[in-house]
């Protein structure tokens, strides 16, 4: 073999990798972090709740949580107050690899008898643990 040929075969192997390389490296872009795998989780719970889909947001508690309190009990600890209308995640922070802190902005409508006072913004900031390689919404019992 000459060197012409064994240097157009190394080129093509090395073209060959890199592609590779390259599609590994696309399929890597869409793991998620741990603060954008909360955000999601963390959407989705609000999004049950303001759905008034209890049952959904209380399977995204801890499993501790979950063992303690039936999703009825969620229920009435979460029913009714002020009227959420919209939950977006504001910022999430990861003080180690098990737990973070999602502070979520709140849409809510106040209810308060003969006053409308519209719709009013507020920050919540909720625990997420991490546990059997799922992150939980972590709450008081």
């Amino acid at each position: 073999m000459s060197i012409y040929q064994t240097t157009r075969r190394l080129g093509a192997i090395a073209v060959a990798l890199s592609a590779v390389m390259l599609v590994a490296g696309c399929a890597s872009l869409g793991a998620s972090t741990p603060e954008e795998i909360v955000g999601q989780r963390a959407t989705e719970y609000w999004k049950a709740r303001i759905a008034g889909q209890y049952e959904k947001a209380w399977a995204l508690s801890t499993p501790a949580y979950r063992a303690i309190k039936t999703a009825e009990q969620f229920r009435v600890q979460f029913g009714s107050g002020a009227t959420v209308e919209a939950a977006t995640p504001y910022k999430v922070t990861c003080e180690s690899g098990e737990k973070c802190t999602a502070r979520m902005k709140l849409s809510a409508t106040p209810a308060l008898l003969g006053m409308k006072l519209g719709t009013i913004d507020t920050y919540v900031d909720e625990t997420w643990l991490l546990e059997d390689g799922k992150w939980w919404r972590h709450q008081d019992l």
